[in-house]
């Protein structure tokens, strides 16, 4: 037999859609760190059950450390409940609980904690009476609790007559509530559960739904790696236009080059050519020079 409840803590109330659009409340409860601190047979104890621990405590009492250490837990635990089962439950002692193994979407189950104080409260709050007339005179009777006993017999008020007093601070069980999601050690319960935030609960499970709904989901969380892969290939696609006009430019480069040099060559022999004959006039002017030259002495000496 399994084990059909876990211990947790509130941590949230909110809501959530389901798949058909209708709008809920939810209760978010952590159920992280169920350890199995004892468990009882019917041969020993004389009925089945399994000692679940939970929670964190700064500060232990010897009696409780030892009583870990047999289960060979080594986390300090602040909450200790017994869940009682008809037949042996199939667990080690010691072990950690995962709830998903307990609880799964569309099970039906009852929350247990206690419930948030209110302080002194009168009949009409606490108990919902009705108050006196408002007419004839009873304008100090409208919230007033009326007569509380009888009359000689038998002389007394009964034992838990209801009358103003303390509210809430009690233990309350929420039944028929709906699990919608069990994730990460986080349990999403459809409905309120007793108690403020970090309020210590225990969630039983009594039967299932055949007619459960799940939480809606965005399509987009689904179709989110498709559409990465689709502007990838977008992505990929000018590249590869880009590199092709690239292999052609550097073709058409590598056959511009030759032309290139040979323009460069043509257009150099001519500078030479030019060179060379600048050279041959200036030795020829040179000759012509030197003749003026002597001519020049000639004259004078004559």
């Amino acid at each position: 037999m399994q084990l059909r409840a876990v211990l947790g803590k509130k941590l949230d109330q909110t809501q959530a859609f389901l798949e058909d659009g209708t709008r809920v409340p939810v209760s978010v409860i952590d159920v992280k760190g169920n350890f199995v601190s004892q468990i009882k047979t019917s041969e020993k104890e004389g009925y089945n059950s399994v000692q679940l621990a939970f929670g964190n405590k700064k500060k232990l009492n010897k009696a409780t450390t030892g009583h870990l250490n047999k289960a060979g837990i080594k986390e300090q635990p602040r909450f200790f409940r017994e869940i009682r089962a008809e037949e042996a439950v199939e667990i080690e002692l010691g072990s950690n609980v995962d709830a998903s193994t307990v609880l799964q979407p569309g099970d039906i189950v009852d929350v247990s904690g206690v419930s948030k104080g209110k302080g002194f409260a009168g009949g009409v709050k606490r108990f919902h009476f009705r108050g006196g007339p408002r007419t004839h005179g009873q304008s100090d009777r409208e919230r007033a609790p009326g007569s509380i006993g009888q009359t000689t017999t038998p002389g007394r008020v009964y034992k838990g007559k209801r009358m103003a007093g303390r509210m809430g601070t009690e233990n309350v069980t929420v039944k028929n509530l709906e699990v919608l999601e069990v994730k990460d050690g986080t349990v999403l319960i459809r409905g309120l559960v007793p108690g403020f935030k970090n309020n210590f609960l225990v969630i039983e499970k009594v039967g299932e739904n055949k007619k459960f709904k799940p939480l809606y989901r965005e399509p987009e969380e689904v179709t989110e790696e498709p559409v990465q892969a689709e502007a990838q290939v977008e992505q990929v696609e000018p590249v590869g236009e880009t590199s092709a006009e690239g292999v052609q430019a550097e073709a058409v480069i590598e056959q511009a080059q030759p032309v290139e040099e040979t323009s460069v060559e043509e257009v150099e022999a001519p500078a030479v050519e030019v060179q060379e004959g600048t050279q041959e006039q200036a030795e020829e002017q040179a000759p012509v020079e030197e003749k003026g030259e002597e001519q020049q002495k000639e004259e004078e000496a004559k």
